[in-house]
């Protein structure tokens, strides 16, 4: 199984042999960086921190609006604001035994 985020705000799971979409999960804001996992008292978790930022959500986090304004970022994800918001959340979920 491989997890990812998208900037939509998913959380992924797919098969990593066929690529199947196994689950999805929608979180407050796009997800930019690395899903974790880890084990604590035997149980498996995946966590994901959801929020806008860097380079792609520097025209939502600062108001800019000129296509050429934040390194041309602002042109490239000018649509970002009508499908996900900025914030952040930490999410977490327990694996099945």
């Amino acid at each position: 199984m491989v997890f990812y985020g998208t900037l939509e705000g998913y959380l992924k799971a797919i098969d990593a042999n066929t690529g199947e979409e196994l689950y999805r999960f929608k979180t407050p804001s796009g997800i930019i960086g690395n899903v974790t996992t880890y084990e604590h008292n035997g149980k498996q978790f995946i966590a994901v921190y959801s929020g806008i930022g860097g380079w792609a959500g520097i025209g939502l986090a600062a108001g800019l609006t000129e296509g050429s304004e934040g390194l041309g970022a602002v042109g490239t994800y000018r649509s970002l604001s009508s499908y996900t918001n900025l914030g952040g959340q930490l999410t977490v979920f327990a694996l099945p035994n």
